[in-house]
């Protein structure tokens, strides 16, 4: 069952490279809109409701917490310093009059594709960031009208048309599911979730979105959150020591997620959909962690614990608490840029960089136009 369930897992690989295009990947977007969770959140939950992103989140780059869940940063900011942009501001965050010329960011730590119930952490699910997209519109359009100077910090109305708009988004959808569901259930559960998205682009289609960028999920079951909490019957782990059902739900989530973006595109043949297959990029960085200079592929950097994983639910990174009578503090790593995952959830920002490097190969990408795709600066070039 193993050996099986590891070949269904590498035929997925195989496919997707196949779909990929290789080409040179051109972001001459004027301004970027982006929804997601925490794998793109730069400062939106902590805006939004004040939820505690403190040191030494950020030590690494920015030296002080950003809002980002990373040492520094996130995949997102090395895609805007690949297209000369600054890094995007949060919608939600208001303080420092944030400029929003070339672009906005919607996403938020936690973010779900499905609607957030009434006890959510995060009340900012992919339909509410659709819906502040139209709002951050609306709003834009009337205040540029009543005074031009404002263009400095807002973006021209054709940016709406001609932007990009990024998405990933689904993780915490299947993490979620599988609290209360078996892997049967969760891949039935699926097609749901799924539909909630398609119903989100479409809404973004119907304020002038033409252009989506559509992150696909990544190997949930490498986090080691997920493994202390699901693999310690070490029969339920793959020869990586990932969690086989959750990757396998991600697997199943990817494919049809892939097969929605295809449909969307013949849906809508003036729009160009880019499907960028993350799972593959960040599954080949943890199997061959060592080649790409890392250390360690699984731990976490900042955590408590120890080996094999340095992660405990109950000490959060930065977090001191009092344990079984004593005091323990989920402290960083002496060199996080060893380390694929920083905190037991999220990525490094050398993590982040190696992935975004792999984005601008293009090698990763698959679109059904030929859309000429190229960034204006060269993968080596990231700051």
């Amino acid at each position: 069952m193993a050996l099986k369930n590891y070949m269904s897992q590498l035929i997925v690989l195989i496919c997707s490279c196949l779909l990929a295009t290789a080409s040179s990947l051109n972001f001459s977007f004027p301004a970027v809109f982006n929804f997601g969770d925490s794998n793109s959140d730069t400062g939106g939950l902590a805006a939004g409701v004040a939820f505690p992103v403190g040191p030494p989140n950020g030590q690494t780059y920015f030296h002080e917490p950003s809002g980002r869940f990373c040492d520094g940063r996130v995949v997102i900011d090395f895609l805007m310093d690949a297209m000369d942009h600054p890094f995007l501001n949060p919608y939600l965050d208001s303080v420092g009059a944030p400029s929003f010329q070339t672009g906005c960011n919607f996403a938020t730590g936690g973010a779900t594709i499905l609607p957030a119930n009434a006890g959510a952490r995060n009340p900012f699910s992919f339909n509410i960031q659709v819906a502040q997209l139209a709002r951050f519109k609306a709003r834009f359009l009337q205040l540029l009208a009543e005074d031009k100077k404002l263009e400095k910090y807002l973006p021209s109305e054709d940016y709406f048309k001609q932007g990009l708009y990024m998405l990933d988004v689904g993780q915490n959808d299947l993490d979620g599911a599988f609290n209360s569901k078996t892997e049967d259930q969760v891949m039935a559960f699926i097609p749901t979730i799924l539909s909630q998205f398609e119903a989100g682009i479409q809404r973004l289609y119907n304020e002038g979105a033409r252009n989506f960028w559509i992150h696909n999920t990544g190997p949930l079951g490498c986090i080691a959150r997920i493994i202390a909490t699901f693999g310690t019957d070490s029969s339920k782990l793959d020869q990586l020591g990932c969690v086989r059902s959750h990757n396998n739900a991600a697997n199943n989530f990817n494919l049809r997620l892939r097969d929605l973006c295809t449909n969307f595109q013949d849906q809508f043949p003036d729009v160009n959909v880019t499907y960028v297959d993350i799972f593959s990029i960040k599954l080949d960085l943890i199997a061959n962690y060592s080649q790409y200079g890392f250390n360690e592929p699984l731990a976490a950097c900042c955590g408590y614990g120890g080996p094999p994983l340095n992660f405990d639910n109950r000490a959060a990174c930065g977090e001191t608490k009092n344990l079984n009578g004593s005091t323990v503090s989920a402290t960083p790593c002496n060199n996080a840029a060893e380390n694929v995952n920083w905190d037991g959830n999220h990525y490094t920002d050398a993590a982040n960089r190696y992935i975004s490097e792999k984005i601008l190969t293009g090698n990763y990408s698959y679109h059904s136009h030929s859309v000429n795709l190229r960034f204006s600066s060269a993968p080596s070039s990231i700051n």
